[in-house]
């Protein structure tokens, strides 16, 4: 397949199908880099999807308790966790917390996002300007929908690979 920007374009083959999403370096050029890193680096193949709260979003990313087949993987610390690269500083903008938007998990702090992100089920706008929107699903929502619910899931669906498109 063919993509506007094939270097902006992550791939998530998951257990429920692809979801593509185009990232936003206009937006948050920091974290696009964190999660291009991450992904070159195969840190998100077997990351499971943690946190699927209905009607609000699907959380995943934690590269450390939330990989299965990693030497630290716990389902019960999934959440917990991020990469060995430091936090990143926040990068918000006005961008909606629309339905299909991909932003990033973090703590209290608003400086303490790191690998974990999430997946808006529908408009979520009273995030903006609280989390760093970095990308937006073009295809692949229906399988985001698919995805198994709870806080946290029981046998939760996973990131099988992950890929940028200019790499494939």
């Amino acid at each position: 397949m063919a993509y506007k920007d094939p270097d902006n374009t992550l791939i998530l083959d998951t257990t429920k199908g692809d979801v593509v999403i185009e990232l936003r370096p206009d937006l948050a050029p920091g974290h696009v880099d964190r999660i291009k890193e991450l992904t070159r680096a195969g840190e998100y193949d077997g990351v499971v999807f943690h946190r699927v709260i209905d009607g609000f979003m699907a959380q995943t990313g934690d590269v450390k308790f939330g990989k299965q087949g990693g030497k630290d993987f716990d389902a019960n610390r999934a959440g917990m966790g991020g990469s060995t690269k430091p936090d990143l500083a926040a990068e918000f903008s006005d961008e909606n917390h629309a339905r299909g938007a991909v932003s990033m998990a973090r703590a209290q702090n608003p400086n303490s996002a790191n690998s974990q992100f999430f997946i808006c089920f529908e408009d979520a706008g009273f995030l903006n300007k609280q989390y760093t929107v970095w990308g937006h699903v073009i295809e692949g929502m229906e399988n985001v929908d698919q995805l198994k619910r709870g806080e946290p899931v029981q046998s939760p669906d996973s990131i099988t690979t992950a890929k940028i498109a200019a790499d494939s």
